[in-house]
């Protein structure tokens, strides 16, 4: 049995870096990025006072996207949309697919429902019935007035987001077609036979590790700008579909609430589109850097461990 288990070991490890050579000499570290500017066209997402999640996402992803240019020329730095229109997540999901990233970075800005206060201003009376016919009767009772009122949530701070942990068959789903659409040419294992989902599993465990890292560099970038950071959270609530979605490491940055005055006019500053936009440039250069750097990229630690003796 030990035999058995260390032979089928090997054969993954095998099949891995079949796949690694096959994508590309430098396969495993971040050659192309996408950049998503979230929402746009008839979709505007969040609204503040003055602004939309549309406009102020396009503002940063554009300035996200020229400070990653100059920064990585040998980096092929993509965005799903640069104007004020409307793609569903799934065609995020296939532009970013199609053009083979190896990296999703995609923008949001979050909101707050407003505040509901209330008080009691006095009291009236209603009339009530109970029975029929005979039985009958009249009733009455006091019932308290109320005074609503909302105000604006003041919540604010930031937040990055990876797919939740019960998604993780969807993105090995994404990850086998990847393989699939690749066959013919690489020659890797077939994706639907045992072996082949097992690969595609463990891929999608170093994806995981690696879109939380990233995760994390942002929001440790966000809070050396004075920004209050929510951490790295899961959801898999609407809007973080494109993250299970992609075959490569993804994140979804919420930049600030635009339902927050103050956050609206800073999201919508030069100065406060700078800070942000450079704050997630940063991350992603240091995230390349960290795993170029490293032998086996994206590649799963198993496959590392076992290429390197």
């Amino acid at each position: 049995m030990r035999r058995i288990s260390i032979s089928y070991f090997f054969f993954i490890a095998v099949f891995f870096l079949l796949v690694q050579v096959s994508l590309g000499q430098n396969k495993g570290r971040i050659n192309t990025i996408i950049v998503d500017a979230g929402h746009g066209g008839t979709d505007q997402g969040a609204k503040g006072s003055y602004s939309t999640e549309a406009q102020i996402t396009l503002q940063l992803a554009m300035k996200v996207t020229s400070i990653l240019e100059k920064s990585l020329p040998e980096t092929k730095i993509l965005q799903d949309r640069t104007t004020d229109v409307f793609h569903d997540v799934r065609a995020k999901a296939e532009f970013a697919n199609q053009n083979k990233g190896d990296l999703f970075v995609c923008i949001h800005v979050n909101a707050a429902p407003p505040i509901r206060h209330s008080i009691i201003t006095g009291h009236h009376t209603i009339t009530y019935y109970s029975g029929k016919g005979k039985n009958r009767k009249k009733h009455t009772k006091r019932e308290p007035v109320y005074k609503i009122w909302y105000t604006p949530n003041p919540r604010q701070g930031t937040g990055t987001y990876v797919w939740a942990a019960d998604r993780d068959s969807k993105k090995a789903d994404a990850l086998s077609e990847r393989f699939e659409s690749e066959n013919e040419i690489t020659d890797a294992p077939d994706p639907s036979t045992p072996e082949g989902q097992i690969a595609s599993r463990l891929w999608v465990q170093k994806y995981f590790k690696n879109s939380v890292r990233l995760a994390t560099m942002i929001e440790d970038e966000f809070v050396k700008i004075g920004r209050k950071s929510d951490g790295v959270l899961q959801r898999n609530e609407k809007g973080i579909w494109v993250l299970q979605a992609t075959n490569m490491p993804a994140v979804l940055i919420e930049t600030g609430f635009i339902t927050n005055k103050d956050e609206e006019d800073y999201l919508n500053s030069e100065k406060g589109q700078e800070e942000m936009s450079q704050a997630i440039a940063t991350a992603v250069i240091k995230f390349k850097n960290m795993l170029d750097a490293s032998r086996g990229g994206n590649l799963p630690d198993s496959v590392n461990s076992t290429s390197s003796k």
